[in-house]
């Protein structure tokens, strides 16, 4: 396989865990009678741009579907998230009635509303149907479709170039990560600027964030990298934030290459960074498969000991990096019976591989486990507090990542 960016061959693996499902595809209850559909899950790093990616991955289409179950405004966490961006953007760019703003993967419109009830006109760019839906009811105007340079095209055509372009966590979800750049720089009008806010690959070695590597991030990225694509599809990164979210993440800010404005010192600094963290060596890569095979043994050993003990265990969020997770381990409903998930459209379906079932969050109310797993680490403080009342009856929060940690009230 050649390096989806530069080209050059891949030849150094950076984590196997095996094959697995599409970390998104959940199942009814007439699916469990089918046969399930695996993909390998082998990530490499070139070592020329290291771009880290997925060796095989599969079509878009099989990711993300119609049914696509992930709605962002699932997270009061992250709505606070998108209000908070709305309001620095429109204020750093002075967004109004006469600007125009493109949301890439606009989800179920959690983030564009904000620019709705502001009065500056937008639109969402969203493939799947389910997410495309949530958001037209709530007054979002959507295309429903994958953003590329030949739809960028179009939108030109149409006289839609934007004064913003926002893609919160869709940079490393697409296939063709040069392409899509590339529609980027078509789309956006000169002065614009975009902002791609993406899981920081240093913060995800750091942390042994092994579970967010699933089917549908094609790319795990860095600075270095991102600052090469931009380059050649015309771009320059004009400034850069580290974010907390998703365990640690950037948001970078692009222009045309043209532009104006200076480049701030944040963008060196954060390569400098990077290159003291040992990014572009690669050492840091080859130790890291260790590191998730620990955080693997630790969370079946827990969940063995407490079996063998008679404790209950349930489960929160059914999110992809759980599934991940889970399907690594080989856990089954024998060893975690339930997850409880506070997405309506994951009520009631199965986790992809491990067919565990996912249930309302009432669940926990009528049957108290004496552990919960919080599978979505990213949002436990969030979780904790939602679900307070069972650690003031006994229940203790487990999370495993980046190693196992036991708390209570």
């Amino acid at each position: 396989m050649l390096c989806r960016h530069c080209k050059q061959p891949l030849r150094h693996t950076f984590l196997d865990l095996g094959y697995a499902p599409p970390s998104n595809a959940y199942l009814t209850a007439d699916d469990l009678n089918r046969p399930e559909i695996y993909f390998p899950l082998k990530i490499k790093v070139c070592d020329h741009c290291w771009l880290v990616q997925t060796e095989d991955y599969a079509a878009a289409g099989e990711l993300f579907r119609h049914d696509y179950a992930y709605f962002s405004s699932t997270s009061s966490g992250w709505l606070a998230h998108a209000k908070n961006y709305c309001q620095l953007m429109t204020k750093r760019f002075s967004l109004n009635d006469k600007s125009f703003v493109i949301e890439v993967a606009s989800n179920d419109g959690y983030l564009l509303k904000n620019f709705v009830a502001a009065g500056v006109p937008c639109l969402g760019i969203e493939p799947t149907d389910s997410t495309a839906t949530a958001a037209e009811s709530i007054g979002v105007p959507v295309l429903r479709e994958f953003f590329g340079t030949q739809l960028a095209t179009q939108l030109v055509r149409d006289g839609k170039q934007a004064d913003l372009i926002a893609g919160n966590n869709v940079y490393a979800h697409v296939p063709d990560i040069n392409d899509f750049t590339k529609g980027l720089q078509v789309a956006l009008k000169p002065g614009g600027t975009i902002t791609l806010e993406f899981p920081h690959v240093m913060r995800m070695i750091q942390q042994t964030q092994f579970d967010t590597v699933y089917h549908e991030h094609f790319s795990y990225l860095a600075l270095y990298t991102v600052s090469r694509i931009f380059a050649a599809a015309g771009l320059r990164v004009l400034d850069v934030e580290e974010l907390p979210t998703h365990g640690g993440s950037l948001r970078v800010y692009g222009c045309h290459q043209d532009d104006a404005r200076p480049t701030t010192d944040a963008v060196g600094e954060i390569l400098a960074k990077e290159s003291e963290h040992g990014l572009q060596s690669l050492s840091i890569y080859q130790d890291f498969q260790c590191k998730a095979d620990r955080v693997k043994n630790d969370l079946l050993r827990f969940l063995i000991d407490q079996k063998q003990t008679g404790k209950s265990v349930a489960a929160y969020g059914a999110a992809a990096k759980g599934n991940t997770l889970l399907n690594y381990a080989g856990v089954k409903p024998d060893l975690l019976p339930l997850v409880c998930d506070a997405a309506p459209a994951k009520q009631g379906k199965y986790m992809p591989g491990s067919h565990i079932p996912i249930l309302a969050p009432s669940v926990l109310e009528q049957n108290r486990p004496d552990f919960l797993v919080i599978l979505p680490w990213n949002i436990a403080a969030e979780v904790k507090q939602q679900n307070r009342s069972l650690a003031i009856a006994g229940t203790k929060f487990v999370t495993a990542v980046p190693s196992l940690e036991i708390s209570g009230e």
